[in-house]
């Protein structure tokens, strides 16, 4: 159990606040009425009796070499790594990356927590930015996309759910606890891939209680 709170309060997201829009992901978060706590240390993750301090963290874009290097050097990686098995977890661009098991173009280590291969800078490193809509398996319609020198997830495991893909590569994927999304959902106005990741941490909530409680 993460914490004293009960399956039906609102949840406590972290938000990884070392590079990328974070900001923008917290005004997502506040627009639905969620607490968000900015993460800049690794203490920051968990309690002082060693459990995890937030109920959900979002790992957003940036630089994922340079995110990488700050995340090594600042002793975050073994923490993170530890966290991201058990806790839910949301990926954007570079945090999708972080959160695969396999990075190619060129190969990095990762959190390896997340059943895919993806491809840094897949589509050039310097692209323009492009915002498309394209169908989804989540309810509501087309889905508003963001995409800033993406990455591209070329394959997906067996437990891997495809939700919305671009030219036929998946671009927002989900396995079990983890959420993951090649492009930037925080700077669209669309609020329902964050509303999925609530979901997702309420789901969580109750499924831990009712371990606890049995």
């Amino acid at each position: 159990m993460t914490n004293n709170r009960t399956a039906s309060s609102s949840p406590t997201v972290g938000i990884l606040a070392l590079q990328g829009a974070y900001e923008a992901h917290a005004k997502i978060l506040a627009c639905l009425d969620v607490t968000t706590r900015l993460i800049r240390t690794p203490d920051q993750l968990f309690t002082s009796e060693a459990v995890p301090s937030i109920d959900g963290l979002i790992i957003p874009g940036g630089e994922s070499t340079t995110m990488l290097k700050f995340l090594e050097r600042h002793g975050f990686l073994a923490s993170l790594a530890s966290l991201v098995r058990t806790l839910p977890t949301f990926g954007t661009c570079a945090g999708a990356i972080l959160l695969a098991n396999d990075v190619q173009n060129p190969p990095q280590i990762s959190l390896s927590a997340l059943d895919i291969t993806i491809e840094r800078n897949a589509y050039g490193r310097q692209i323009d930015s492009s915002i498309l809509t394209a169908p989804t398996k989540l309810p509501g319609g087309p889905l508003e996309m963001v995409f800033i020198r993406a990455p591209r997830i070329t394959r997906t495991g067996p437990e891997v759910e495809t939700l919305a893909t671009r030219d036929d590569f998946p671009v927002l994927v989900r396995q079990g606890h983890l959420l993951a999304a090649t492009f930037h959902p925080e700077l669209g106005h669309d609020l329902r891939i964050h509303q999925l990741f609530l979901d997702l941490i309420h789901s969580h909530q109750i499924h831990t209680h009712a371990t606890v409680d049995s």
